[in-house]
């Protein structure tokens, strides 16, 4: 019997990485752009010219916040506030659940695929660039024959 299930590759998050870019330019914004597969390991990164090294493990773990969670990590924000129903789930996971914008979760057909996360300009500057990656692959995804 053949299966396919979607898959997101490394091609695909270098493409996800350059539309970033291209957002982040238009924006004035360096930062970092990281990209991780279903299993919360990194796919493509990079760390744009005269973005802040803070940004770093930030971009990282808000993919991999928006990954394990299935979540917009700015979604997260709001259930991790004093007396709200995941207060303090930043610090589960060794400190690396990031609550505030640029992380999203891939999906396609249904299924999570990864996520990609951008650090490095204002929320709403992170969140921008983070969906003009993620928007790309809609065009760019096929299921693979397994």
């Amino acid at each position: 019997m053949i299966s396919s299930k979607p898959t997101l590759s490394a091609v695909h998050a270098r493409e996800m990485i350059e539309t970033s870019k291209s957002k982040a330019t238009a924006l004035n914004v360096p930062c970092s752009i990281a990209v991780i597969g279903p299993d919360g390991y990194l796919l493509a990164f990079e760390r744009e010219d005269g973005a802040m090294s803070g940004s770093v493990e930030l971009a990282i773990n808000k993919a991999f916040t928006a990954q394990i969670f299935n979540n917009a990590t700015d979604m997260l924000s709001v259930l991790a506030q004093s007396g709200a129903e995941l207060y303090g789930i930043q610090h589960s996971h060794n400190g690396r659940v990031v609550v505030f914008g640029g992380g999203i979760p891939i999906q396609f057909q249904g299924q999570a695929i990864g996520a990609i996360g951008v650090s490095g300009g204002t929320v709403a500057e992170d969140v921008a660039i983070a969906e003009a990656g993620a928007g790309i692959l809609a065009d760019l995804l096929v299921p693979a024959r397994s």
